[in-house]
C-alpha cells in the first residue's frame, strides 16, 4: 500500500513538472515572437465574468467552481454536479452594460455540457456631424456578442479537460464584423493536500474584418476625365484584427482552518498576445461552512502601465428546503483613470 502510494505521488509530480515546463516553453516562445500591445479586435472577450472571480483578482483558473467556469477554465465545468444557471450583470463602464449568461447541465456518462453568452453593449449614442454638431435627433448603438457551447469531461478523478467554441459579432451603426474562437482547459487535483493546478488558453480563432454600409462612399475613378460618372459607390477595405488570444495557469490552495472555516488562496499567471505578461492574486475566506464568503484580490501586478488593481467581495450560499442552491457574488473592481465597477452575480443549481 505504502508502494502505491508512493509511486502514485511520484506520477503526480511528473505530471506538475511536464505541466510547467510546457506553460513556460510556450510562454517564453509566444512572448518573443509577439509584442502587439492594444491590436487585438474582440477586445470585449478580455472583460471578466464572474463576481467571485473577479473578487478574487482574476485568479480564478484554478478554481472555477461557478457558472463562470466556461469563461474561466471550460475543464472544469466537471465540478457542476447539479445543473447550473448563470447570471452576472455589470454596469462596466460609463455609458456600457455587461452580461454573461450560463448554462451548465452534467450528462452522464457523457460528461458536462454548456452555453454561455456574453453581451456588452453601449447606450443611446446621439449622432452628431460636421453641420449638426449638437446632434441630429438620430442616434446609434454599438453591441458585441459571443454565444458559446462546452463540452467537458473527467478523463480520471484527478484531471478533467473542456473546450468552449464561440460565434463571435461585433457591430456599430450599420458596419459588423463576425468569427470563431475557441477556447480550451484543463484542471488538474495534485497529490499534494488541496491544491489545485488549472491551464487554459482562450480565444483561439479567426480574424476579424468589419463590414458594412457605413463604409461605402462615392469615388470619381478617373477625375481627369469629363462625362465620366462621379459618383461610383465603393466600400472602404478595413484591416483584420487577430483575436485577443491569453494563456493562464493558476494554483490554488485550500486552508482548513477548523472543520467549518477554510482559507483559499489563488495565483494567475496571464500570458495576452496584446499586452504583457502579468500575475494575478486572490484569496477567499468561508468562516460558517461555506455560507458566507469574503474575498479579495489584485489584478495585473508587474504589469506596467496597468489598469486595474485591488478587488473585493462577498458571497452568500443558501439551500432551499433541499430543492436547490441559491447564490449570490458582488464584486468591487478598482480602476488606476476609469470609474470603477460594480459586479453582480446570481446562480442557481437545481
Amino acid at each position: 500500500m505504502m508502494i502505491k502510494e508512493r509511486n502514485k505521488k511520484e506520477r503526480g509530480r511528473v505530471c506538475l513538472k511536464s505541466i510547467f515546463c510546457l506553460f513556460i516553453m510556450c510562454t517564453i516562445m509566444y512572448g518573443e515572437a509577439i509584442k502587439k500591445i492594444g491590436t487585438s479586435s474582440a477586445v470585449f472577450l478580455r472583460i471578466p465574468a464572474g463576481a467571485k472571480g473577479i473578487s478574487m483578482g482574476s485568479a480564478f483558473t484554478a478554481i472555477a467552481d461557478d457558472g463562470s467556469a466556461m469563461f474561466w477554465n471550460p475543464g472544469n465545468i466537471t465540478a457542476q454536479s447539479k445543473t447550473s444557471l448563470f447570471l452576472h450583470y455589470s454596469p462596466w463602464l460609463p455609458g456600457l452594460n455587461y452580461n454573461y449568461f450560463g448554462l451548465a447541465l452534467p450528462v452522464e456518462p457523457i460528461g458536462v455540457v454548456g452555453v454561455n453568452i456574453v453581451s456588452l453593449r453601449t447606450d443611446e449614442i446621439e449622432i452628431t456631424t460636421v453641420d449638426a454638431e449638437m446632434g441630429t435627433g438620430e442616434t446609434y448603438t454599438a453591441a458585441s456578442t459571443a454565444i458559446g457551447i462546452t463540452y467537458a469531461k473527467k478523463l480520471t478523478d484527478r484531471f478533467s479537460i473542456g473546450g468552449n467554441v464561440k460565434y463571435l459579432s461585433e457591430r456599430i451603426f450599420n458596419s459588423n464584423s463576425t468569427g470563431f474562437a475557441f477556447d480550451i482547459g484543463t484542471m488538474f487535483v495534485t497529490p499534494f493536500k488541496n491544491i489545485r493546478l488549472g491551464v487554459s488558453i482562450s480565444n483561439i480563432g479567426t480574424e476579424m474584418r468589419i463590414k458594412g454600409d457605413d463604409l461605402n462612399s462615392y469615388v470619381d475613378i478617373a477625375p481627369g476625365q469629363k462625362g465620366n460618372n462621379e459618383e461610383i459607390v465603393a466600400q472602404m477595405k478595413t484591416d483584420a484584427f487577430t483575436l485577443p488570444i491569453i494563456m493562464r495557469i493558476g494554483l490554488s490552495w485550500d486552508l482548513m482552518l477548523s472543520k467549518e472555516s477554510r482559507l483559499t488562496f489563488a495565483c494567475d499567471g496571464n500570458n495576452p498576445n496584446d499586452n504583457a505578461q502579468s500575475l494575478s492574486v486572490g484569496m477567499e475566506f468561508a468562516p460558517l461552512a461555506d455560507l458566507i464568503f469574503i474575498r479579495a484580490g489584485y489584478n495585473e501586478l508587474f504589469l506596467e502601465d496597468a489598469e486595474m488593481g485591488l478587488t473585493l467581495g462577498a458571497g452568500l450560499n443558501l439551500n432551499t428546503l433541499g430543492y436547490f442552491d441559491l447564490s449570490f457574488s458582488y464584486a468591487y473592481q478598482g480602476f488606476k483613470y476609469l470609474g470603477d465597477v460594480n459586479h453582480i452575480s446570481i446562480e442557481l443549481k437545481f
